[in-house]
């Protein structure tokens, strides 16, 4: 069977990472990570490279729910394979049980290289804001923003060195009033999406079928309430 991987870039290192150590052959279509902020946009964008992925069996997906950003995809001719998770986090963090048991110990910004060299990171809005409004009311603008979090969270993954970035955000972090923690992020979510067992913990669309909301949340109701 043939297989092609559409991922978003947020999580491009991670993804050559788990590509290299399983060594499966599929290439790897990115999405801009940009594209999170507008779910609709992100929709549209992937749509587009699934309708223009042929002669393949199976696409995977490596995106989470991301806002509502994968519901109503679809394939006429290949079945989806997408991991059953709120968003990346969960897939740098090993699994969902872990992301929603972090989220409920304490609210968190979490971050990695990936998300530091977004153009929308955090740190280039922080920029932006002393640039437009001034060091000392920019400064205010930021943590007006982040006042709803306690920790800024540096998930350390494999396959780059980190402290040029644990740096960076422990800057960050003083300058806006939040704690700084690093913890250990996991391959095993990326691996397993590569190899399988594609068991409970993923989706499995077959061709011509839509990603439902239920898919993700078959417990929940009608609509999403977390990007």
């Amino acid at each position: 069977m043939s297989t092609v991987i559409l991922a978003c870039r947020t999580i491009a290192h991670e993804i050559e990472s788990a590509i290299r150590t399983t060594g499966v052959p599929y290439p790897v279509c990115w999405v801009e990570s940009e594209l999170h902020n507008r779910p609709e946009k992100l929709r549209a964008e992937i749509q587009s490279k699934i309708d223009g992925t042929t002669n393949v069996d199976t696409i995977i997906l490596a995106f989470g729910l991301c806002g509502n950003g994968l519901v109503g995809l679809r394939s006429e001719t290949a079945r989806l394979v997408l991991p059953k998770t709120e968003d990346c986090i969960a897939l740098l963090l090993g699994s969902q049980e872990r992301r929603t048991r972090l989220a409920k110990e304490a609210p968190r910004y979490f971050l990695t290289k990936g998300w530091l060299e977004s153009e929308t990171s955090i740190a280039r809005e922080y920029d932006y804001c002393v640039r437009k409004f001034g060091p000392q009311r920019g400064l205010k603008v930021m943590r007006k923003m982040l006042e709803g979090y306690r920790y800024f969270t540096f998930i350390e993954t494999c396959g780059y060195d980190s402290s040029p970035y644990v740096a960076q955000t422990e800057t960050l972090a003083r300058e806006v009033g939040l704690d700084h923690q690093v913890i250990e992020g996991s391959s095993r979510f990326f691996e397993k999406l590569l190899l399988g067992p594609w068991d409970d913990e993923f989706i499995i669309v077959q061709p011509g079928n839509p990603v439902e909301f239920g898919h993700f949340f078959p417990e929940a109701g009608l609509k999403a309430s977390q990007t």
